[in-house]
């Protein structure tokens, strides 16, 4: 594991994998030292921020080297499986995915929904997972020429090896494959259930089953 300062309020780990950043991650929520402000991954990465008024980064680095590398070096445990419903027919780029993979469009379904991914980061916008990884059928779709100037909040998109949920309506260029009724975030209330290590499946959905999901959030709807 590698150490350095990230700014002068963190400290940024390298690990020697994402299952690795995922177990170093949950050690340090788990137990968090006094001085522990946040801890973000991002894939292979952990950023643990650090009170800079109780500690300095050789502390904090000296103390995350003593407790909790060793523990990255140990089998991850698997995170909280959530399921969450996916409308795939509200897709948008089946064709360019066809035409990619080969696949047809009951297939790329069948694919995407029976993999279970693993959020790795979250970021982009507000509460944004990046799921990984797509199943080597569905992978390498590269994203759209030019980024649509709207896509819609619970898309549900996929590119290279990934695929992740639009939070909420923005620019976008990834391949839309279809959108979930659920509320992922609320910044107001501060609902942000997804976090780095958690499990998630798509589970497909049609239209009426979508319209009354409308507006739920995932520990409140119904299966």
């Amino acid at each position: 594991m590698q150490l350095e300062p990230l700014g002068d309020q963190a400290v940024l780990a390298y690990c020697e994998d994402e299952n690795a950043a995922s177990v170093l991650a949950r050690a340090v929520r788990h137990s968090p030292p006094t001085w522990c402000m946040d801890v973000v991954q991002a894939y292979v990465s952990v950023a643990v921020f650090y009170d800079g008024a109780t500690t300095d980064f050789a502390q904090a680095a000296a103390r995350i080297a003593s407790d909790f590398a060793p523990v990255a070096h140990t089998a991850p445990t698997d995170g909280r499986l959530i399921t969450i419903p996916c409308c795939y027919d509200l897709g948008l780029d089946f064709d360019r995915i066809t035409a990619h993979t080969g696949l047809s469009r009951e297939r790329i379904i069948v694919q995407h929904s029976a993999t279970i991914y693993t959020v790795y980061a979250i970021g982009f916008c507000p509460g944004f997972p990046y799921l990984g990884y797509l199943p080597t059928e569905l992978a390498g779709v590269p994203r759209l020429e030019s980024p649509r100037l709207r896509v819609e909040a619970g898309s549900v998109g996929m590119t290279g090896r990934q695929t992740g949920i639009y939070t909420e309506a923005r620019p976008g260029g990834w391949n839309i494959i279809g959108r979930t009724p659920l509320t992922l975030v609320d910044v107001a209330t501060e609902y942000f259930p997804l976090t780095t290590g958690d499990r998630v499946k798509f589970s497909p959905i049609d239209l009426a089953e979508n319209e009354r999901l409308q507006t739920r959030h995932i520990d409140e709807r119904t299966t």
